[in-house]
């Protein structure tokens, strides 16, 4: 199998993925061939971008997740300055969203994308960009955020992780408790009172009222098959719910087979495509299953990224 030359590739390996590729460190092809790091706190991953920055890399493979690939391209620009290498990744997380979106199987090894590298075949997704109002530049980048109900079912997913439930299995079953605790809580539980959001769209509109769930993306697909945003297209695409949720056992069907009937709009369901969307609230969010304090934040549509795909 063709291999990319000794300085054109650097790889971040995360020691605590679910999939981790545990001998990759002790394998001689890859210390000759490569130029890899273990980072174990962020000043571990700064030096090991860096480092791959002042070497011209053509290409940086990520061996983690979702929060893995999240860490490094919220920190890669700050090294890459114009444009980041091509990025190809090895799903060895618990739900791989990107990786399912991108079309690269579970099964991917590092031999697999390595081997892809030469092929030329890449997909391009623009991350989504979180930043403080107050701030230059976005201090984070992922491609799923969420508020309100989210932050609580992200909770409820990381306790599936920890009985062995992963991928689709996570999601669904996470899914499948949300709608309960929503459904069958009492009226006032934190579920169904909602965040109170202050809303403002590019456009200058602005709206403020309690949020069930406020849901952000740039992928395509998410897993499952699931289409909260309705039909599949490339940009940001946000949902907000209102709080309470009316009729969720009837609606939730349609929103999340990706109906865009009217009707969802009148019972609290509104979607929008955008460039960029200003949220104010008071409580936490998730960006790819990491908990961050809110605030006054911005969310924008990033520039596109090139990867690797089998």
């Amino acid at each position: 199998m063709a291999r990319p030359s000794a300085t054109s590739v650097g790889i971040i390996f995360n020691r605590k993925a679910h999939r981790n590729l545990r001998h990759a460190q002790a394998s001689p092809e890859v210390a000759r061939a490569l130029d890899w790091a273990f980072p174990h706190t962020e000043q571990d991953l700064r030096e090991a971008l860096a480092r791959f920055a002042d070497r011209g890399i053509d290409v940086l493979a990520v061996d983690g997740g979702d929060g893995t690939i999240r860490d490094v391209l919220s920190i890669a620009p700050a090294y890459f300055r114009d444009r980041l290498p091509r990025v190809a990744i090895v799903p060895s997380g618990k739900t791989n969203a990107l990786a399912l979106d991108l079309g690269i199987p579970i099964t991917w090894s590092l031999a697999d994308a390595l081997g892809a590298i030469p092929l030329g075949h890449v997909k391009q997704r623009s991350p989504l960009e979180v930043r403080h109002a107050a701030a230059a530049t976005p201090h984070l980048r992922g491609f799923l955020f969420g508020a309100g109900a989210f932050v609580q079912a992200t909770e409820i997913a990381q306790d599936v992780h920890g009985l062995g439930g992963f991928r689709g299995v996570a999601v669904g079953l996470s899914l499948a408790a949300a709608i309960a605790q929503t459904v069958f809580g009492k009226a006032d539980n934190r579920w169904r009172r909602g965040l109170n959001v202050g809303v403002t769209l590019e456009d200058g509109v602005r709206v403020e009222r309690p949020f069930y769930l406020i849901l952000g993306s740039t992928l395509k697909r998410l897993p499952l098959g699931l289409r909260p945003f309705g039909h599949e297209r490339a940009g940001l695409k946000v949902l907000g719910v209102d709080a309470p949720p009316r009729h969720l056992l009837a609606t939730l069907p349609a929103l999340l087979a990706g109906s865009e009937a009217q009707w969802l709009q009148r019972f609290g369901y509104h979607r929008c495509t955008t460039s960029s969307i200003r949220l104010r609230f008071d409580a936490d969010f998730v960006l790819d299953g990491e908990t961050y304090p809110g605030g006054d934040v911005v969310l924008t549509r990033g520039g596109p990224i090139d990867f690797v795909v089998p």
